[in-house]
C-alpha cells in the first residue's frame, strides 16, 4: 500500500459496539472506522509493536499490519518482502545474504525475509525508511510477528474497553506462492485470523490484497471481509490513473495474461466483478 490508503468498503464498516454509531456523512450514516496504516508510522518506525500501540492510543480502531513469510513459515509484518530498506539488516548480515528475485515481474537485489529464519530476524531492529520522519527510534524496535500483533490488539482491547482489529495485507501473493506453494500464505494466515478472532463476517477483520486470485481463493475459505486494494503509478493531470507497469494491473493477472488494469477494476462492471469475491475496494486516496 501506498503512503495514504483510504478502504471504500461496500459492506458494512461496522467492527462491534464500539462503532454502532450513527449521523455521520457516510453511506449508512455510522461512523468511519479510523485504520492505523502500518500503526503510528509518522511518530515510530512502521509495522513495529510500539507503532501499533501507539496507533491504537491515539484511537485507531483496526492496525494494519503488511505481512510477509519468513524461510521457516512465520508472518512478519514488513511492508515488503525485502527487509534493505527498513531494518538494519546490512550491519548484521554480511552481503552475501543478499539474493535477486522476481517481485512482481522486476528483478530485485536485496535481504529477503523469505532467506532468514525467525530466530535471524528477531536479532533485527527497525527503522524509519522515510528521511523526513523522525530518526530516533531507529535500532530500538523488533520486527514482529502476526501473533505479537494479534495478542498486542486483543490485550489492548481489554485494556481499553473497545474492540480493536487487524486489517492484514497479503504482500505479494504470487512471489509467496513461487517459494512456498499455491495458497500456502492464505491457509495458515486463515488458520490464525479464525483461532484469534472467529470464522464470521462480523469478526474485527479485513483481509486486503492487490492481487485477485488470492482473494477468490479466500472467499471460498472465510466469512472474514475482504478488500480488494487498486493501485497505480500515479495520477495524471487530467485525474486520471497513470497505467504504469509494474503498477499497472493485479500481477495475477500479468501471469495469468488477462489484459484488465486496476482502473478497469473502476467500472461498473469491474466493481460487479469485484462484488462477486470483495466486500470493498482500497484505492490510493488521490484517486477518489
Amino acid at each position: 500500500m501506498r503512503i495514504t490508503t483510504v478502504a471504500l468498503i461496500v459492506a458494512s464498516l461496522m467492527a462491534g459496539e464500539a462503532l454502532a454509531q450513527t449521523g455521520y456523512n457516510t453511506l449508512y450514516g455510522t461512523r468511519p472506522i479510523v485504520i492505523g496504516h502500518r500503526g503510528a508510522s509518522g511518530y515510530r518506525p512502521e509495522h513495529t509493536l510500539e507503532s501499533y500501540k501507539l496507533a491504537i492510543q491515539q484511537g485507531a480502531d483496526f492496525i494494519e499490519p503488511d505481512l510477509v513469510m519468513t524461510k521457516d513459515g512465520f508472518f512478519i509484518a514488513r511492508h515488503e518482502p525485502m527487509l534493505g530498506g527498513t531494518t538494519d539488516v546490512a550491519s548484521k548480515f554480511d552481503v552475501s545474504r543478499k539474493s535477486t528475485r522476481f517481485v512482481d515481474g522486476v528483478a530485485v537485489t536485496d535481504y529477503f525475509a523469505s532467506d532468514f529464519t525467525l530466530a535471524e530476524i528477531k536479532t533485527l531492529r527497525a527503522i524509519q525508511p522515510n528521511a523526513r520522519r523522525s530518526q530516533a527510534y531507529n535500532g530500538l524496535y523488533q520486527i514482529p510477528t502476526l501473533d505479537e500483533i494479534i495478542i498486542l490488539v486483543q490485550s489492548e482491547g481489554v485494556a481499553l474497553g473497545r474492540v480493536i482489529g487487524i486489517y492484514p495485507e497479503v504482500k505479494h501473493s504470487t512471489f509467496h506462492a513461487g517459494l512456498f506453494g499455491t495458497h500456502t500464505f492464505e491457509d495458515q494466515l486463515i488458520l490464525k485470523l479464525h483461532a484469534a478472532f472467529g470464522n464470521t463476517s462480523n469478526a474485527p477483520v479485513f483481509i486486503q490484497s492487490f492481487e485477485v486470485s488470492n482473494l477468490q481463493y479466500l472467499n471460498s475459505v472465510t466469512d472474514m471481509r475482504l478488500v480488494q486494494l487498486i493501485d497505480a503509478d500515479d495520477v495524471n493531470a487530467d485525474g486520471s490513473m497513470s497505467l504504469v507497469a509494474p503498477y499497472r494491473q493485479p500481477y495475477d493477472f500479468v501471469v495469468n495474461g488477462d489484459s484488465r488494469t486496476f482502473a478497469d477494476l473502476l467500472t461498473a462492471s469491474g466493481l460487479g466483478f469485484v462484488k462477486s469475491y470483495a466486500d470493498g475496494v482500497g484505492p490510493w486516496k488521490p484517486y477518489l
